[in-house]
């Protein structure tokens, strides 16, 4: 059963922490400032449909979020797909900035590409490829302990073929 009051708690601790104001997040969720109020005091909990933009806007999870802050589940840390990519062109501009045959860029190429299925330097200039590599990279840390909010999956990767086989195989591995 959902413990409202200590949903709102963290929903409130969580605003606070992003440095927003009641009103700012229910201007970006499109709901009233009096909603976010009710939330916070446990009188009433988020629509549904509303809680995968609540998680994405407050950097938790929706299983964080009905749990007011715990979660049955034990990870490491919280990923998302934006942070992936833009590791990847972090990657690809330290290559730029020293250069492919730096010592420093192909010891994290080299490193990637042995433990992954592809090669990294080639999904720099082409966008579906890069969400492919995305997707077995979000596959490789969620069997290291990370999380990562299948609504997230759902919402960037725009290689529909990859990302629908990466939800299978993360509903397999438990994540729901």
């Amino acid at each position: 059963m959902i413990d409202m009051k200590k949903t709102g708690e963290y929903i409130c601790s969580l605003r606070k922490k992003a440095g927003m104001t009641q009103s700012e997040l229910s201007e970006r969720l499109g709901v009233t400032a009096q909603s976010v109020s009710n939330w916070e005091r446990g009188e009433s909990l988020p629509d549904t449909a509303s809680l995968p933009d609540i998680a994405l806007i407050l950097n938790t999870s929706v299983d964080e979020l009905l749990g007011g802050g715990s979660c049955k589940w034990n990870y490491r840390r919280r990923i998302t797909v934006e942070r992936m990519r833009e590791a990847l062109i972090c990657l690809n501009r330290i290559g730029v900035l020293l250069g492919t045959d730096h010592f420093m860029y192909r010891t994290m190429v080299d490193a990637l590409d042995e433990r992954m299925n592809g090669k990294v330097e080639e999904t720099f200039s082409n966008p579906l490829a890069l969400d492919a590599y995305i997707c077995e990279a979000i596959i490789a840390c969620v069997k290291q302990g990370d999380y990562i909010d299948l609504n997230d999956v759902r919402k960037n990767i725009t290689a529909k073929g990859a990302g629908e086989r990466t939800l299978g195989i993360l509903r397999d591995m438990g994540l729901k």
